[in-house]
């Protein structure tokens, strides 16, 4: 899922005092990005979908020989293509935080903005740790093991 920044009530919390227009800014900032976040969250379903149904398929599970090679293959180029668009979904979410996060400085003053951003940071920081935690957790034996915390973009979270 796309990030939530300003649907949250941080940016506002710790912006505080806002003018009206400062407020009807930052308002049509939050409508924007969570319209932008709501297109990206179909899309995102839809993929998972479509590479569920693919990992899934039971031409996978076929003994590998020249008859089924081919479908094989074409399955596998259907889980990359998808693969694809899963990186793609990944950096449109952050082109639309980065869009986001651009946008504060012209709405709110300085001050505003740096104790803004500052909240951000201490919100991810949050995050992380709660993530380290839930990852380190202890499990039952037949549980598996959960994915490795260092997939995706070197394993930062970023605000």
């Amino acid at each position: 899922m796309a990030p939530r920044l300003l649907q949250t009530p941080i940016v506002a919390r710790h912006a505080e005092p806002l003018t009206e227009q400062q407020a009807a800014g930052v308002y049509g900032v939050q409508q924007s990005a969570r319209e932008r976040e709501e297109a990206l969250d179909h899309d995102l379903q839809a993929t998972h979908r479509a590479l569920s149904d693919v990992v899934s398929s039971d031409t996978l599970l076929c003994p590998p020989t020249a008859a089924y090679s081919d479908v094989g293959m074409a399955h596998l180029s259907l889980a990359i293509a998808n693969l694809t668009s899963l990186e793609a979904f990944v950096r449109q979410a952050d082109a639309l935080r980065l869009q986001t996060l651009y946008k504060l400085p012209q709405i709110l003053t300085a001050r505003q903005s740096a104790r803004c951003f500052l909240a951000i940071a201490d919100h991810s920081h949050r995050l992380r740790a709660l993530t380290s935690l839930w990852l380190s957790r202890p499990r039952h034996p037949d549980q598996p093991p959960p994915p490795s915390a260092g997939a995706g973009a070197g394993g930062r979270i970023h605000p």
